[in-house]
């Protein structure tokens, strides 16, 4: 079914016969006239876990989704004929050379990868012109648009995306109205049905099992929830080219855990610095309670068995593109002409190109200008700062203010430094077309990016390329082939491409004084330096371009993916909570009717228990046991056939008190160091008796983290020292935990202990003591007393238990049990485990002891 939407859709762009014995069918329209669709289909049955021997693709495809397709749309006249250009019986489409996604296919630059785009035109298209020009574009183009009404696509792209996400992804909180939009319940709606349009134009191309799909930017963030819930295994990749702001501003979000969930059902989420993705990191764990790891310099999170990784790597610019828009002779004649204008009257430019937005600070750069002036006499009359703004993306109030503010700047500052003849600032606010923007490139000496905040901007990229040229350029400029080529960048800390340019002067563009001593450095500074900084900085644009960077994460995101095949996943969670659980094939639940045969069928039995998160929910504040799980430990110690223990990482003293109403109870204390077999016996030691002096060393050093981590406390046990940070700041208390980790495994070197951490503690305890030497001391004795158990059941949740799960498996093929023996390894929900079975949460397992009890009671009765 998957892979018949696709190959229906384009074999019927292609004209080939249709596969799989299916008929080709009309490329249908999405939606044509307004309104919400609903939030998801709850309907469990649309998730899709193909068999992944089905799939027969030959070439590698790659489905790119954004918000817009990278096409020109123009509505044609009778007299227009552009034989170069596809067109309908209205329109004329062509390629947008200057889109991301056209420049990632040119950069990859490979033949035998097929690139799918999805996404909207820029022109509203007539619903009665949308089948045609659905047709068009994928026949010649390979493009599948995304009609929108348009009262639906104002909603959800100048509703939500500019007005409430793109404001608090640039750190911007809606304080008052004025400060931006507040949260709006509809306006989220239109962007989850956006989203929805989204994912059913891709479900009509995608065979999931084969296609890479890689999603981009804020528009489509709930995208790939749609797309998990379809396809289970979908290859999904998703790249946020804004900033991703710190968990103080995007806790304020109301829906912020929906939009982390769904980023989280992507194989792979890219940032352009690692500060983009710190702060995802932490979001995920204050709000969803995830940690993640790096395993040899890749990061990733673990979330409910499968594996998302994490990109780090700023996008690159197309060196083909600009280096073919240098050699242009319209180029040649713009700088010429820019060179007449500015360095034929003895004139040094500095060039700002900025959209005309809140985030750009142009109006900053002009204050420090003026400062500059100011401060430096000199430079009057020598130094233009050119200002190119560039129209906003977005429309609304805050854009007609900065409109005004930079209007109003200008114009004070030309009235004050200005002279016949001078303007000190001259201001471009038409659009330019490409030549024109690199040829001011090519003539400025020095280009100032000073953005409040931004996600990545390229703009220091592209002057780097520019100012390096071409020989053409160098004749026009004076220059011979051999000059070493210079540039100057001042830019600030707060934009995407600052760590990757270590030889620009970086600023903080709100330090109006710092960035004009930035502008007088410029200025200033030696041949040789501006040399060797340039030579620096093109050598990393030159290498790190858009292709370098496509390929990086697409290699990236099928290594991500090879685990697909290998794993058995479902959908869980109804609505944007969906979520995909992915497990070893012989991984399942633990079924009652299958345990309870199993039970009553069986003769002699181990019984293995957890407690704390098995028995008892982590989250009590009353740990102790209630009364009946009391009564169901009674109930399944008085069957003679059985053996039962609590095995347990809390201290003997508190184990006795809590079960002594449990006489025939067997318990295991602090992993098993101490053991007894019943209420009655004694204390007995799985291991030799070790020497607790190390604790003097270890002490003082958790004291120290616990004095300086509020939140935190230390137990001390017999034979352990634990180190607990489950009330501390998330972050705070991981970061100390590892630090703690490190000092206590420094200090403790030479002594007979292990340090180790769990969730949310370190701890310290003598070697060679587990969980799993209860287990072969429980199979041993009942060897020992010629019991060799048919029915061995051994639940627990963290990772601890997972050492007696491992000694349970390995003993089946022993002689310590049964041949014939039923054996049952449980971990408390589906995770990675060595267990084979799963139970949800503890009251499952609680239900589940109960029905073990009621067996054994009506046994008894008998």
């Amino acid at each position: 079914m998957v892979s018949r939407s696709y190959s229906n859709l384009l074999e019927l762009a292609s004209g080939e016969a249709p596969s799989f014995g299916r008929m080709s069918r009309r490329i249908p329209r999405i939606m044509t006239v307004p309104g919400i669709i609903s939030d998801i289909d709850d309907d469990p049955s649309e998730s899709v876990c193909s068999d992944p021997s089905s799939s027969s693709v030959q070439r590698d495809r790659i489905i790119m989704v954004a918000n817009q397709l990278p096409i020109r749309a123009q509505r044609k006249s009778d007299s227009t004929n552009n034989s170069s250009s596809s067109s309908s019986k209205c329109w004329i489409f062509s390629w947008d050379e200057n889109s991301l996604l056209l420049q990632m296919k040119d950069g990859l630059g490979d033949d035998d990868i097929e690139v799918i785009y999805v996404g909207c035109l820029k022109e509203e298209i007539h619903p009665n012109e949308q089948d045609e020009v659905s047709q068009i574009l994928l026949e010649t183009f390979r493009c599948v648009p995304t009609f929108l009404p348009p009262d639906l696509f104002s909603r959800y792209y100048h509703g939500f995306c500019k007005q409430q996400l793109w404001p608090l992804f640039h750190y911007m909180l809606p304080l008052s109205p004025d400060l931006g939009g507040r949260f709006n319940r509809s306006l989220w709606q239109a962007y989850v049905s956006v989203n929805k349009i989204f994912a059913d134009r891709i479900m009509e191309v995608i065979n999931p099992e084969d296609d890479f799909v890689w999603v981009h930017d804020y528009h489509l963030m709930v995208l790939p929830t749609f797309l998990r819930k379809r396809f289970n295994r979908v290859k999904l990749g998703f790249f946020l080219h804004s900033p991703f702001p710190s968990s103080e501003i995007y806790k304020t979000l109301p829906i912020r855990e929906e939009l982390l969930r769904a980023l989280l059902n992507s194989d792979l989420i890219g940032f352009h610095t690692f500060d983009y993705a710190r702060h995802f990191l932490s979001c995920c764990s204050r709000m969803l309670g995830l940690t993640y790891e790096s395993k040899r310099g890749y990061i990733g999170l673990e979330y409910y068995g499968r594996t998302v990784s994490i990109k780090i790597l700023p996008v690159g610019i197309h060196m083909g593109q600009l280096q073919s828009v240098l050699s242009l002779p319209e180029t040649e004649a713009k700088v010429a002409e820019l060179l007449k204008q500015y360095c034929g009257q003895g004139r040094t430019m500095l060039l700002g190109v900025d959209d005309m937005d809140i985030f750009k600070g142009i109006s900053l750069k002009l204050l420090a200008m003026e400062q500059l002036l100011l401060l430096h006499p000199e430079c009057q009359g020598k130094v233009v700062l050119v200002q190119i703004a560039n129209p906003a993306r977005g429309r609304g109030k805050d854009v007609k203010e900065v409109q005004e503010e930079t209007y109003s700047t200008v114009k004070r500052i030309n009235e004050t430094f200005g002279k016949p003849g001078y303007d000190p600032v001259v201001l471009i606010d038409e659009p330019l077309k490409f030549y024109e923007r690199i040829a001011y490139y090519v003539v400025a000496e020095c280009c100032l990016v000073t953005a409040v905040r931004d996600g990545m901007n390229l703009i220091p990229y592209e002057y780097i390329i520019s100012r390096q040229g071409n020989e053409r350029l160098d004749k026009v400029l004076g220059l011979e082939p051999s000059t070493p080529k210079k540039s100057m960048l001042v830019v600030s800390e707060f934009i995407g491409c600052s760590p990757s340019l270590s030889g620009a002067i970086r600023v903080n563009p709100w330090n109006i004084d710092a960035v004009a001593d930035a502008m007088d450095c410029a200025l200033a500074m030696a041949e040789a330096e501006k040399q060797l900084r340039h030579e620096k900085h093109y050598r990393y644009v030159s290498t790190h371009h858009v292709g370098y960077w496509a390929h990086s994460f697409l290699q990236d995101l099928e290594r991500t993916c090879r685990e697909h095949v290998r794993r058995r996943c479902w959908g869980i969670g109804f609505g944007l909570s969906f979520r995909v659980v992915a497990l070893d094939p012989n991984f399942r639940k633990l079924s009652m009717e299958h345990i309870v045969s199993a039970y009553k069928r069986t003769a002699t039995r181990a019984i293995l228990l957890d407690y704390d998160g098995t028995l008892m929910p982590q989250a009590s504040i009353d740990k102790s046991p209630s009364s009946k799980s009391i009564d169901i430990l009674n109930s399944l110690c008085r069957d003679k056939n059985n053996m039962v223990f609590i095995v347990s990482a809390k201290s003997r003293k508190t184990l006795t008190e809590w079960f002594s109403p449990c006489e025939k109870l067997g318990i295991a204390a602090e992993h098993g160091y101490f053991l007894r077999l019943k209420r009655d016996a004694e204390w007995e030691t799985c291991v030799p008796a070790v020497d607790c002096a190390w604790k003097q060393i270890a002490e003082p050093v958790m004291r120290q983290y616990m004095e300086t981590t509020d939140g935190s406390n230390i137990e001390d046990k017999e034979t352990a020292l634990v180190w607990c940070y489950e009330d501390a700041d998330p972050d705070f208390g991981s970061c100390q935990a590892k630090e703690l980790l490190d000092h206590l495994e420094s200090v403790l070197a030479n002594e007979p202990v292990t340090v180790k951490s769990g969730q949310n503690v370190v701890e310290v305890k003598p070697q060679g003591v587990s969980k799993g030497l209860v287990a072969k001391r429980l199979l041993s004795t009942m060897q020992e007393r010629g019991m060799l158990p048919d029915f061995v059941l051994c639940i627990g949740d963290d990772r601890s238990d997972e050492d007696m799960f491992e000694v349970i498996t390995i003993s089946i093929a022993g002689p310590s049990i049964d041949p014939r023996a039923e054996v049952f390894a449980c971990t408390v929900g589906k995770k990675p485990s060595k267990a084979k079975y799963y139970l949800d949460d503890t009251v499952e397992i609680v239900r589940l002891m109960q029905g073990l009890a009621s067996v054994s009671d009506q046994m008894l009765s008998v």
